[in-house]
């Protein structure tokens, strides 16, 4: 690019205000650009953050000096992202959005725009306009494919599943008004291939393209490191939640005499969580810690375990220890086929004994275990940089050009 450009980053959540990995890659891809001299602006939801916080505190982050943050907060509270949850407007944020969208901007990006203004918000501004997808909100009405009797989604019961969770049914999505705001946007950027061929497979057919997160380096670790284990540890990073499966992981590790399982995270499950371990030696919780923190967790790990029940997209914390050189085991699920097997960081498993057979393995065999590792570790240096990321992320953007001049 010839010169600075303008972006504005439309979010439901942002740090600190925040849960997951889609506020976590929102929030290093304006420092990055904002770092090389481009101008970010970022708008977010509060309202939406503490309608879903259930006590949780804010996290804290590394803000970027040069990045502005528009913080949507209004005087209805929790009614203003349901309002959007249920009409597809933001209907009580617009007028502020177009304030900030009418200062001009060469590139909108939006992320997880679920209850910060629906599918409406797409035809909002008239820069090039990208969109991650970050979940799977376009195609399923819970945002995560997860059925309600526990299952990934392999054959859609939206109805269903809305009730089973107690939401309150998007009757917009029985109408056409996705398929039209999804005419406003440039091109969709999936996080793996496995997101992209899942939005086909559901009809999706805006232009898309796979778009791989990034990582960026941890700051030095600000805190004194836990003292040495007297075993080996295998390590889950992530939210306590269901979906996310740290409780699949707690029967094999309640007498497992090899190693360690040490959890670290939040959520709503984590005191379920702690009454399934009991008094088990072997299993440990830790609160949410931030990258530094987690490096050395990360880099002394026989490996990461990431045992979701979902279909994962892309998760962060495979990039993580990837950086950390150290390999991960993941559920045969989802994007973890594509990240771990093809790029030779990892393995994945299918059940209880598969995952045995795979910690036995790395207990038994270091050099396979370093092996792994530094497989994963290559792989993040070709592809999973931040420079390697605005290589290609300045490259769609120019695409998203052209085909608006010859379409």
């Amino acid at each position: 690019m010839s010169r600075p450009l303008r972006f504005c980053m439309i979010t439901t959540f942002y740090p600190p205000f925040s849960f997951g990995g889609d506020a976590t890659y929102t929030l290093q891809l304006a420092s990055e650009l904002a770092e090389r001299g481009h101008y970010v602006e970022v708008i977010h939801c509060i309202d939406s953050y503490n309608l879903l916080a259930r006590g949780e505190t804010p996290r804290s982050y590394k803000a970027h000096p040069n990045v502005v943050v528009h913080r949507l907060q209004s005087g209805l509270g929790g009614l203003s992202p349901l309002a959007t949850q249920q009409t597809g407007y933001p209907l009580f944020k617009t007028g502020k959005i177009r304030a900030v969208l009418d200062r001009g901007f060469d590139v909108i990006h939006y992320h997880n725009i679920s209850l910060v203004g629906g599918p409406e918000l797409l035809k909002l501004g008239s820069a090039v306009k990208l969109y991650t997808t970050h979940e799977y909100w376009l195609v399923c009405p819970m945002s995560v494919l997860f059925r309600y009797d526990g299952g990934a989604c392999e054959e859609k019961q939206c109805l269903r599943c809305t009730l089973a969770y107690g939401r309150p049914p998007q009757w917009w999505r029985y109408t056409k008004m996705l398929d039209d705001a999804l005419k406003h946007v440039d091109m969709l950027l999936h996080p793996s291939p496995f997101s992209m061929r899942k939005h086909r497979e559901l009809g999706i057919r805006t232009p898309a393209t796979v778009m791989p997160y990034f990582d960026t380096p941890a700051d030095l670790p600000t805190v004194v490191p836990p003292a040495p284990m007297a075993k080996p540890y295998f390590l889950f990073v992530g939210r306590f939640e269901k979906i996310k499966g740290a409780q699949t992981l707690i029967p094999l590790f309640r007498d497992y005499d090899k190693a360690h399982l040490t959890l670290v995270g939040e959520g709503s499950q984590r005191a379920e969580l702690e009454r399934l371990a009991g008094k088990s030696p072997n299993i440990e919780f830790l609160k949410w810690m931030n990258k530094s923190e987690l490096a050395g967790l990360y880099r002394d790990a026989t490996a990461l375990i990431v045992p979701s029940l979902c279909y994962e997209n892309a998760p962060l914390v495979v990039l993580e220890a990837h950086r950390q050189k150290t390999p991960v085991i993941g559920r045969h699920l989802g994007s973890l086929p594509d990240l771990l097997t093809e790029q030779g960081g990892g393995m994945t498993y299918t059940d209880e004994a598969s995952l045995r057979a795979i910690l036995d393995d790395l207990l038994a065999h270091p050099d396979k275990r370093n092996t792994l590792g530094q497989n994963g570790f290559e792989a993040y240096k070709r592809q999973f940089t931040a420079q390697a990321h605005l290589d290609r992320y300045f490259e769609i953007i120019q695409e998203a050009r052209c085909r608006r001049r010859n379409p």
